[in-house]
């Protein structure tokens, strides 16, 4: 299966909110003709309706695949009008945080294809990470379309299986608000060492925002990278001292501060 196969028999999204509007918006620039989607969309924006996708019109009888982009809260009313597309020969992608491989199958049958997707904010600008698991009926060509789809929003991986989605949910899905926190923070703490708001919050967008850019794109992994900016007995060394310490340091918060996202994701996913 492949993008002329979703052209030619068409492609349904559920929701287009934020997350939806990116993934269309990478879809239509890669080529996908606006006659080939239908949205399902009770508010749709001004800058769909002029995408030029049919939006909450009549839907193809036995679409390529079916791409579920609602919030969990609404997956309730929302199912029940795509359930008649479960099992046969079209793949349902859900990008809904905490809903469970086997909820899916509760509404659409065991034999439905469906791929579970972990996408994150930076999807917003093509800056995305996405993790992706399947069910037994997802085929590899299957698996191969839902990941060239997801990936019109960054990269994409593979998981070994669903047992990772909430580990990787409270990384990769939560951890952009971590990385915002962290902005606001140092900038807050530059305010109080005497700079301006503006001046503070300026410097810790480029800084939080090039570091990243930079261990991307750097052939060394973050702990070289920052020994290389950290000269012994200097500034940076006498901070990473206390943000590097066992009990009170990133260390120690960052990881209980996973977990309980972790542990969270598989409250909700029960």
């Amino acid at each position: 299966m492949d993008m002329q196969v979703v052209a030619a028999r068409g492609l349904v999204l559920l929701g287009c909110g934020k997350m939806g509007s990116a993934m269309l918006a990478g879809w239509l620039d890669g080529g996908l003709p606006a006659s080939s989607v239908h949205v399902i969309e009770p508010a749709p924006s001004d800058w769909l309706q002029a995408t030029g996708v049919s939006i909450n019109g009549a839907l193809p009888a036995d679409p390529a695949l079916v791409l579920i982009a609602v919030k969990p809260q609404m997956m309730g009313a929302a199912l029940p009008g795509i359930a008649a597309f479960g099992g046969g020969r079209t793949l349902v992608v859900t990008v809904a945080a905490g809903t469970t491989i086997a909820s899916y199958e509760a509404v659409f049958g065991p034999g439905t294809p469906i791929v579970r997707a972990m996408p994150n904010t930076p999807a917003a600008i093509g800056r995305g990470i996405t993790a992706i698991c399947g069910n037994a009926a997802v085929t590899p060509a299957q698996l191969a379309l839902a990941e060239a789809l997801l990936a019109a929003v960054g990269q994409v991986v593979r998981l070994e299986g669903e047992h990772q989605m909430d580990a990787v949910t409270a990384v990769s899905g939560s951890g952009p608000a971590y990385v915002f926190h962290l902005i606001e923070t140092l900038a807050a703490a530059g305010v109080a060492e005497g700079l301006s708001p503006e001046l503070a919050m300026r410097l810790a967008k480029a800084t939080v925002g090039g570091a990243g850019a930079l261990a991307e794109a750097a052939t060394e992994d973050p702990g070289q990278l920052r020994v290389n900016v950290t000269s012994p007995g200097g500034t940076t060394a006498a901070a990473l001292a206390v943000l590097m310490d066992d009990t009170g340091g990133f260390p120690a918060l960052l990881k209980k501060a996973v977990k309980a996202a972790a542990n969270r994701g598989r409250e909700l996913g029960k």
